[in-house]
């Protein structure tokens, strides 16, 4: 067969051969996983001054450290789910966006070097918000609107 009958596939598109997935979504899942790498990176770090004696309070530092890990894991699968464009994966996104503003609050209260991290963090979480609620992204995730249920009889 010659290559204009048996074209190949672009080289977004999506595995079942649907259209190419959205700018919107791929920056989405960008976003998600640059949290989740901050999370776990953040965690490694916490362990590390744990084990080593770089924190007061060792068995502190090692919960810290694990907890973060794990949190890690939420906006990491949201971040694979989103370029696999599964629809599941829009609700962890958004939880951990949503989590992230208190997080974002506490920081800008502080009066130290966080105050920019806490800048840096409102303006991920706002992004991926506005991005993940975009109705190209759930069009995308294939979530249909309440208006949207179409004839399910």
């Amino acid at each position: 067969m010659s290559s204009a009958q048996n074209p190949a596939p672009a080289p977004d598109a999506d595995v079942v051969g649907a259209e190419a997935r959205p700018g919107r979504l791929t920056a989405a899942a960008v976003l998600a996983a640059v949290e989740g790498l901050a999370l776990a990176v953040g965690g490694v770090y916490i362990l590390v001054l744990g084990f080593t004696g770089g924190s007061d309070d060792r068995q502190q530092a090692v919960t810290g450290g694990v907890t973060l890990i794990v949190l890690a894991l939420l906006p990491l699968l949201a971040a694979r789910g989103l370029l696999l464009r599964r629809s599941w994966s829009r609700g962890p996104a958004v939880i951990t966006q949503i989590m992230a503003l208190p997080v974002v609050y506490n920081l800008l209260q502080a009066d130290s070097i966080a105050i920019p991290a806490g800048i840096a963090l409102a303006v991920v979480a706002v992004t991926a918000l506005v991005l993940l609620v975009n109705p190209a992204t759930t069009r995308a995730l294939g979530i249909r609107g309440p208006g949207d249920a179409g004839d399910g009889k």
